[in-house]
């Protein structure tokens, strides 16, 4: 038995649970089991967490037990769980994660409902490329956040077009360790809308990292404005990119405690390993 937690950021959802309770479990195996959406919890991914001075550290399993190194969402649901019983209005949170250290300004709050501005940092490796993808020749804009992002620039997908283009880009050979696919239209320069397939979970509502990469896309190609309202299937988050770095500004709410009861799958070693 161990306890979560569970919190969402505008759909994409997250479970989080302390390293200590989950010390020697194989932690792919139970992310997959607590993420399923019918015999699971459900969410996109689960994170273990410790607290640490000022905050946590964290690591992100997705929803199918592959690793990743950041989620904008799940790491602002993260400092939203943490700031729970915190009743200063403005608060500073920082989270280590295998993305980069992350500091959010607490802005706003709304029971637990709460609005952060996030440091995401810099984006790194951003380019134009082309790649031919599910039978068709897909002009991309790559770089990273934290994690690896491609940004398809353009009218949004129909259904089938969306499906068939994030999973073939997801696993493309261009990106060996996979990559998230953001689909972006600049409707106007300060608003973007985006639909998202996240490496290994497939279509979201939402995401941090993922709304940050097709600002920047869109700003360094696409005509869009450096600080823009990114929309997404589950609202719109603002994305502001300076000579500092990248922010994302937006709300987390945190949804309900419990426990897990089911048998949980055993390994040697901790969940905060790096090499899990």
């Amino acid at each position: 038995m161990i306890g979560f937690s569970k919190a969402h950021a505008y759909g994409n959802d997250f479970i989080y649970v302390r390293a200590a309770e989950v010390d020697g479990i194989e932690a792919n195996g139970l992310a997959r089991e607590m993420c399923h959406r019918q015999t699971g919890i459900g969410a996109d991914g689960l994170i273990v967490y410790e607290n640490v001075n000022g905050g946590a550290a964290m690591r992100l399993f997705n929803a199918d037990g592959s690793r990743a190194e950041i989620s904008g969402n799940g790491v602002r649901g993260l400092a939203a769980l943490l700031a729970l019983d915190e009743s200063r209005l403005t608060l500073d949170v920082t989270v280590a994660t295998e993305g980069g250290t992350k500091r959010l300004t607490r802005l706003a709050r709304d029971g637990s409902r709460q609005t952060f501005r996030t440091e995401m940092g810099e984006p790194t490796g951003l380019r134009q490329t082309s790649l031919r993808v599910a039978g068709e020749g897909v002009d991309l804009v790559v770089l990273n956040m934290g994690n690896p992002q491609a940004v398809v620039l353009g009218p949004l997908p129909s259904d089938d077009r969306f499906r068939a283009l994030g999973s073939a880009l997801e696993r493309h050979p261009a990106f060996p360790n996979g990559t998230n696919v953001e689909f972006a239209y600049v409707s106007e320069p300060a608003e973007v809308h985006v639909r998202i397939w996240e490496r290994g979970v497939g279509p979201t509502t939402s995401s941090g990292t993922g709304s940050c990469a097709a600002l920047v896309a869109a700003a360094a190609y696409g005509n869009a404005a450096r600080k823009a309202s990114i929309v997404a299937p589950g609202g719109a988050q603002l994305v502001e990119w300076t000579d500092e770095g990248v922010y994302l500004t937006g709300w987390a709410e945190v949804l309900c405690h419990g426990e897990w009861l089911r048998p949980l799958p055993q390994r040697a070693g901790s969940a905060l390993e790096t090499n899990t």
